[in-house]
């Protein structure tokens, strides 16, 4: 054999003995067959065998295994964004003159997806309150072919009751879809609960390390995986297996990250609660928040994220304030290492149940500095806002 051929053909080696703790990255867009014959029926291999990078690579399948126990689901596939999964979850189950419900309280680029793409499509969109599954109960049609959810409710934290929704919708014949990013599988199982799909922003607390992008969506039963797995390749959408085995890296650790977030958020937030410039703090585990009881029976934790409202008056020096922060970053995302805070505005993405208050919701993500050093932080940051009423 000529040197130029052999600088091209690949040797193969023995693996065996070697048995790492890690996951090998496994890069491929081509996958070669043995014969002519089996290249021919590769079509009949199914979703779980290899035909073309596309559809997986043994590094991407140990993320999709990994999810798919936790989620306690029959298949997982993953998308390049926690968006791009909430978005694949939906489209090959809707056609033109179908209905879809959300909740009121839904991550806003899902509602700016509704409003600009499904409704061009010919889709019907509605919006229900999240904290009333007799809302769902009237406003499910004949047509309704998707109920749309996330709990607890982006920026306002609203706790769905996923069981009764999911029962209305499953007597109409309607699929049920979570965004679970909040949570994570290690403190919510939608799947256990009535949902048909589950997806997950892997982007923030799975990966953690704020430096990689990425979705995953998690069927219920085998019928739901042929319908993504076919729009998705027709789509031609793929991630690379350089950003899965992150992922998997940053995995290893989320039940220690997420654990200390929790603690450090909740205590976080009944600290707030008491100061005289805040109206209200918005987290699941308080007994004040919407949907509280809810929380208590389907979840088994909570996280790092929560919400703060200040007073009126306050409110207006919100973002004024931010510059005081030292430690807390300024940034969107949530789940990494770097504790971060950022402004929401709520009032312009509500349309059933309107928000009523200073239209500014302060979210803070606890990371993994030093607690006392954060809660000086924060301290610094009421203070500049304390100098503003004056």
């Amino acid at each position: 054999m000529r040197d130029s051929t052999q600088c091209v053909l690949t040797p193969s080696v023995s693996q065996e003995g070697f048995d790492p703790l890690g996951v090998a990255v496994h890069r491929g867009s081509t996958i070669v067959f043995k014969d002519a014959a089996s290249y021919a029926a590769r079509g009949e291999r199914g979703h779980e065998g290899y035909s073309y990078g596309l559809y997986g690579t043994p590094t991407t399948r140990t993320l999709e295994a990994k999810l798919t126990a936790l989620e306690q689901g029959a298949w997982t596939f993953l998308a390049p964004s926690g968006q791009a999964a909430n978005i694949l979850a939906i489209l090959p189950f809707l056609s033109a003159g179908d209905h879809v419900l959300m909740v009121d309280s839904v991550y806003p680029p899902m509602r700016d997806f509704a409003e600009t793409d499904l409704r061009r499509l010919g889709v019907e969109v509605d919006y229900v309150n999240p904290l009333d599954p007799q809302d769902v109960a009237a406003k499910i049609r004949p047509t309704t072919r998707m109920i749309w959810c996330e709990s607890p409710g982006s920026t306002t934290m609203e706790v769905i009751d996923l069981p009764q929704i999911a029962q209305i919708a499953h007597a109409h014949g309607a699929l049920v879809g979570l965004d679970n990013t909040w949570a994570t599988p290690l403190n919510y199982k939608p799947l256990c609960h009535g949902a048909d799909i589950v997806t997950e922003a892997l982007t923030k607390f799975v990966s953690g390390h704020s430096d990689v992008l990425m979705g995953s969506i998690t069927v219920v039963d085998e019928r739901l995986i042929a319908p993504i797995r076919s729009q998705m390749g027709r789509f031609g959408i793929g991630v690379s297996p350089d950003d899965a085995s992150l992922v998997l890296r940053g995995f290893e650790t989320l039940g220690l990250r997420l654990r200390h977030s929790e603690r450090v958020a909740l205590e976080f937030a009944h600290r707030l609660g008491d100061h005289p410039l805040v109206d209200r703090v918005l987290h699941p585990a308080l007994e004040t928040s919407p949907g509280h009881g809810i929380w208590q029976r389907d979840f088994l934790g909570s996280s790092g994220v929560f919400g703060v409202v200040f007073n009126q008056a306050a409110s207006a020096g919100v973002a004024t304030a931010l510059d005081a922060f030292s430690l807390f970053a300024i940034g969107a995302s949530w789940g990494g290492t770097r504790s971060l805070v950022a402004p929401m505005p709520v009032a312009r993405h509500r349309s059933v149940t309107p928000w009523t208050g200073p239209d500014v919701v302060l979210r803070l993500s606890i990371g993994l500095e030093d607690e006392a050093e954060l809660w000086t932080d924060i301290e610094r940051f009421l203070q500049a806002l304390e100098q503003q009423q004056r």
